[in-house]
């Protein structure tokens, strides 16, 4: 078993994604350490984000931004991004099982997780362009 090594660094910065109801950035990361009084260099920020990815602790989220998004909500779940705002949000609907058969099937792989990325309109920017 491969052991955490959970700097002090790492910590807060773990705390920060792990109790985020958005999907925060590593700048927003970055900007929610100095509001509680961090003082960490961009470098230590994005070396702790990929330490805690690599080691399953949170999960990086690549959603055609530019910047990735970071999850500490670790369970199987799926993001819907609004294509108007960029807000991302999750889906707790799984991938139907037959997904998983049709793509092993027409690939060859042993398909073991699947993550699906809807785009959409949010609510609140549906709200606005009906004014």
């Amino acid at each position: 078993m491969k052991t955490i090594n959970l700097t002090t660094q790492r910590k807060a910065v773990y705390d920060i994604v792990y109790h985020a109801e958005d999907h925060p950035t590593a700048a927003d990361v970055m900007n929610r350490l100095v509001e509680r009084g961090h003082n960490f260099a961009y470098g230590t920020v994005y070396n702790s984000l990929r330490y805690l990815t690599d080691n399953g602790l949170i999960r990086e989220l690549k959603l055609g931004e530019a910047a990735s998004r970071y999850d500490g909500k670790m369970d199987d779940h799926q993001h819907i991004v609004c294509e108007s705002c960029g807000r991302v949000d999750e889906v707790m609907t799984g991938a139907p099982l037959q997904w998983y058969a049709d793509v092993a099937e027409e690939t060859g792989y042993d398909v073991h997780h699947a993550h699906v990325v809807f785009k959409g309109v949010c609510t609140e920017c549906k709200n606005k362009s009906k004014k």
